[in-house]
This record gives C-alpha cells, structure tokens and sequence, in this order.
C-alpha cells in the first residue's frame, strides 16, 4: 500500500511499526481491539488461532483488549516479542486518536502462571481506562 493510499491511521500505524526491529509484533489498540496488520498479522493470526482477514488489500487479525492477557502469553510463549501500542487521546470526530508505544513484552515478561503479563494487563487497565 503506497502512502499516498494511506488512511491517517493507517499512516500512523506504519510510522509506528518503522520504529520498531522486524521481528516484534505491534498490537494496536482499535477501541475495544489490538489490531495486527501486514506481516504482523500473517505472523499471529496462527499462533492466535484467530482468522487473517483483510480489509482492502492489507492482511489483518484482532483480540479484543479485554481478553489480551491469553492472547498475549499464546504470542510470548511462541518466542515473539511484541509492542503494545495504546491510545492516549479520547476519541473525537474527525480526529485521529493518538496512540503511542506503551510497553514491549517479551518471554522474559511472563512466569508460568503469567502472573507478569496479568500485571501489566492490570496496570493498562488503570492507565488508559481499559
């Protein structure tokens, strides 16, 4: 997809991504979902057990914000890193939400209880009003 086919949140999601090594995925937080795109999604959409699906021509999959915690753990467990992208600003018509990086998880991340990853799905909660 060339930029200058780019919705703006889309522009915003691969100025995201280029900030990040190829081998971390972005979780990126759609209102009630993280949404994965392009390589991202063809990448966890198996690991997931979540369809791939595309909207035009871009590969995409999604999990609901509220169940992240198993999703999560199912993508670290299989040996990938992954950035969480949240948004920072409420919702405005005709706005573009801002979104920033707010945590990179990795195996390190989780225990066996996924005690860890429990935690930060707590912390995001209180953060960003999840």
């Amino acid at each position: 997809m060339s930029s200058e086919t780019l919705t703006p949140m889309m522009a915003q999601y691969q100025a995201m991504r280029r900030t990040l090594p190829a081998d971390v995925l972005l979780l990126f937080r759609l209102g009630d979902f993280y949404e994965m795109f392009f390589e991202d999604a063809k990448t966890a959409a198996p690991i997931l057990n979540v369809a791939l699906t595309r909207r035009n021509t871009v590969p995409m999959c999604g999990v609901p914000y509220h169940a992240a915690e198993g999703y999560l753990a199912r993508l670290l467990k299989a040996g990938k890193r992954v950035a969480i992208a949240e948004q920072t600003s409420e919702p405005k018509p005709g706005k573009l939400v801002e979104r920033e990086i707010a945590r990179i998880l990795s195996a390190g991340s989780i225990d066996d209880s996924g005690e860890r990853v429990g935690a930060w799905c707590e912390s995001r909660d209180r953060m960003y009003g999840g």
